[in-house]
């Protein structure tokens, strides 16, 4: 399969929950800035716990700090993996869309997490980016609940309207390029333990299933 990021992929090795990291930092973590007045910034802490966690559990050369990122942006293809989220609207330009589409098929991977309130708008904008992929719940025996850690299922951390937690996916060409978790607020599970007041039970439970989704990407 042919990919916009050669090198890294090449470069990154098998990893094992527990397993000492390389001292190495090939991998940076980005999140995504999108236009539609939705806040793409939130759960501000969440990113840089998963990004600790990930350096003290595994072997995964990530680095330190979390890159901010546009789709118009001239560093998108610097990041494989993109994370989203938020409570409100997302939009995408036709050009954006291009460009996003390009950079999925090219190799990317993008990690969308409603935060209650973006999914009507992200599964509108994600339909006219794949019309022809579209969205479909992962089996609960997909690798992706057991990449790290093996999971029974998407947890759960808020309830907000009681919907049960669906982890979706889009394929393209036998690679799943987008997924998304929806009713699961990973986002929120991962912030620090006084925000949300979740408990170190979810706390846990959202960090495994992050750490899942990054340990995937490079080992489907």
């Amino acid at each position: 399969m042919r990919t916009c990021f050669p090198l890294l992929l090449l470069l990154l090795p098998v990893f094992v929950p527990g397993t000492v990291r390389s001292e190495s930092c090939r991998f940076t973590l980005a999140r995504l800035k999108y236009d539609g007045g939705g806040d793409w910034y939130a759960n501000p802490s969440s990113l840089p716990n998963l990004v600790r966690e990930t350096r003290a559990r595994t072997a995964i050369p990530i680095c330190d700090s979390v890159a901010t990122v546009s789709i118009d942006d001239n560093r998108l293809f610097h990041y494989p993996f993109l994370y989203m989220t938020g409570h409100g609207n997302i939009h995408f330009t036709e050009q954006q869309r291009i460009r996003l589409r390009r950079y999925l098929i090219g190799g990317g991977f993008l990690w969308a997490d409603d935060n209650y309130g973006m999914d009507e708008s992200f599964r509108r904008e994600i339909r006219l980016l794949f019309p022809e992929n579209p969205l479909a719940e992962l089996p609960s025996d997909h690798p992706i609940y057991k990449s790290a850690y093996t999971l029974p299922a998407l947890p759960k951390i808020h309830e907000h309207d009681g919907e049960p937690s669906q982890g979706l996916g889009i394929y393209f060409e036998n690679r799943l390029v987008v997924y998304y978790t929806f009713s699961s607020d990973i986002g929120d599970g991962m912030e620090n333990l006084d925000v949300h007041k979740d408990g170190p039970v979810l706390h846990e439970a959202a960090l495994k299933m992050a750490i899942n989704i990054l340990t995937y990407f490079f080992n489907p």
